[in-house]
């Protein structure tokens, strides 16, 4: 059959039904409510800089393929840092922005990012022809280039085969290892490693900090301000303008109920610290981290400590804590690749960039290796 590229702009447009039929492994991020709720909200806007433009192919009237896209003018919320290839462009006169980018906006996840209806017989072919869609984008609008970011394993064949430039880096992950509690999982810990857990449990509870899990469903108009408060105040604390609204996060508990938890720290019936997180696909993720009064330790207890609790009294496979931070690595998490891939329209540049990739490579080689000489766990001393 015939296949209709099409672009979206209003994710309002795709039935749940239609979207549900992708394959996007059960990833709260990819799901319609998640992305629905960064339009809906105004966080995701031209306005702000990422104009919805999403990819898609129709076979008649059935939505068979999506690639979650924006058209950027920066790049900022995006985690995989080219200011330097903008900066470059700048310097010789030329325009880098707009841009065409398929990711998920403010969320440096894994995921699928090519995502085709689940059993299609042409799933290959149909990631390729999402790619092909993409380029030809960058050609009709004159874009400088397309970015695809965090990509999952399902997408790496088709990204690899076509002539993109592909970019790495390492991120943090927690694994469950059938741990029967939080105690058994510190065991496996090198000592110095699980002294330090346990001193900062420690500080928090002599501090008097209990803590309450909530659901999407539980959470009412008071928790909802006091989420929406922290999220505010760890964002101005570093000096940057909160990129999500209030409306965003009601949007979300609106929509995807079921994949919210909020862990709120109290002290004397009054919270004073929340970490929110995502469920889905047999993994927890850590998104935002907020307090209203610094206490020792509680930073790691809030964001980590209880994720990992969580995750081993749920039976939760995996626990991705967001990006960057070495500091993870001392607390049972472990280094995980992470892959993104990019055409860039101009053979100067393109050249230019990819022996700069080519460099970066060498370097987190060597990050790598000095990871590896620092495990967390006993057994692998």
């Amino acid at each position: 059959m015939k296949r209709d590229p099409r672009i979206v702009t209003d994710l309002s447009t795709i039935s749940q039904q239609d979207w549900d039929a992708l394959d996007h492994g059960d990833n709260p991020f990819l799901a319609r409510g998640f992305l629905h709720a960064l339009e809906a909200s105004g966080s995701v806007t031209a306005e702000t800089g990422w104009q919805p433009h999403h990819l898609c192919l129709y076979e008649g009237a059935r939505l068979v393929a999506v690639a979650p896209s924006y058209l950027k003018t920066h790049s900022h919320g995006e985690f995989v840092f080219d200011w330097a290839w903008a900066d470059a462009y700048q310097r010789h006169g030329r325009n880098y922005y707009p841009k065409l980018l398929t990711a998920v906006p403010y969320s440096p996840v894994p995921g699928p990012r090519l995502l085709v209806q689940r059993d299609h017989p042409e799933t290959a072919t149909l990631r390729r022809a999402l790619i092909k869609l993409a380029l030809a984008q960058c050609e009709q609008l004159d874009l400088s280039s397309w970015h695809c970011n965090f990509v999952a394993a399902s997408d790496l064949a088709a990204l690899q085969q076509a002539d993109l430039l592909a970019r790495g880096d390492w991120q943090f992950h927690w694994f469950n290892r059938g741990y029967r509690s939080f105690h058994e999982f510190l065991a496996q810990l090198r000592a110095k490693k699980r002294k330090n857990m346990l001193r900062d449990r420690r500080l928090v509870e002599q501090a008097g900090i209990r803590f309450v899990h909530k659901g999407g469903a539980e959470l009412d108009a008071s928790d909802l301000d006091f989420i929406f408060a922290c999220y505010q105040q760890t964002f101005l604390e570093h000096g940057n303008h909160p990129a999500l609204n209030r409306a965003f996060f009601v949007h979300l508990l609106a929509e995807l109920p079921q994949s919210v938890l909020a862990v709120l720290a109290r002290r004397d019936g009054r919270n004073i610290a929340m970490s929110l997180f995502l469920l889905g696909g047999g993994r927890l993720y850590g998104r935002y981290w907020g307090c209203m009064e610094h206490i020792p330790g509680l930073h790691f207890e809030a964001a980590y400590h209880q994720g990992i609790e969580y995750c081993i009294a749920n039976g939760l496979d995996v626990f991705e804590p967001g990006a960057q931070g070495e500091h993870k690595l001392s607390r049972g998490f472990v280094p995980v690749p992470t892959h993104s891939f990019h055409h860039v329209r101009d053979l100067d540049f393109r050249t230019a960039i990819g022996n700069f990739l080519q460099r970066e490579h060498v370097w987190l080689d060597q990050y790598s290796e000095l990871l590896a000489a620092h495990p967390p766990y006993r057994e692998e001393e």
